[in-house]
């Protein structure tokens, strides 16, 4: 099965990398923002943290990345909680995983001289490839998409 089958877009599970649950809730917790953001509201943590089923201080620690990274801000305060630091079009899927992760996919031959050429220029390869795949992907883009499928259509 090759691994460009969905609109040329990698199948990451395809290569055997593997992100962590914290990349899983950094990315619900920014939909879920995304999803407030018209509002111009701060969410509580506590809010977001039962909405989407994530532990409150685990949801904690990836918003002071996301916040690091100013894809959220926060404001404090009795009406505190958090909101996107920028519109949802602005942001993408690498840019959450980068905040929580670092580099999406890394390979110690990328920059190892004992690894044969062709090998490292196919390491760089995959590396841009899956960069370039999370950085196509906008929030707006998820967002729109979670929408209309939300909507119901009736005959």
């Amino acid at each position: 099965m090759s691994a460009l089958d969905f609109g040329g877009t990698p199948r990451i599970r395809d290569f055997g990398v593997k992100l962590s649950v914290k990349s899983d809730y950094a990315a619900r917790a920014v939909l879920w923002l995304c999803q407030h953001y018209q509002d111009g509201v701060p969410r509580p943590v506590e809010e977001m943290a039962s909405a989407q089923g994530i532990p409150h201080n685990y949801l904690v620690q990836i918003l002071i990345e996301l916040k690091s990274a100013h894809i959220v801000k926060s404001q404090r305060g009795k009406e505190g909680g958090y909101l996107l630091g920028r519109a949802p079009a602005e942001i993408t899927f690498g840019d959450v995983l980068r905040s929580v992760h670092g580099e999406i996919f890394d390979s110690p031959a990328l920059g190892d001289s004992q690894s044969p050429p062709a090998l490292r220029q196919a390491w760089r390869q995959l590396h841009e490839t899956i960069n370039n795949a999370a950085d196509a992907i906008t929030f707006q883009q998820l967002l729109e998409s979670t929408v209309e499928k939300g909507k119901m259509y009736y005959i």
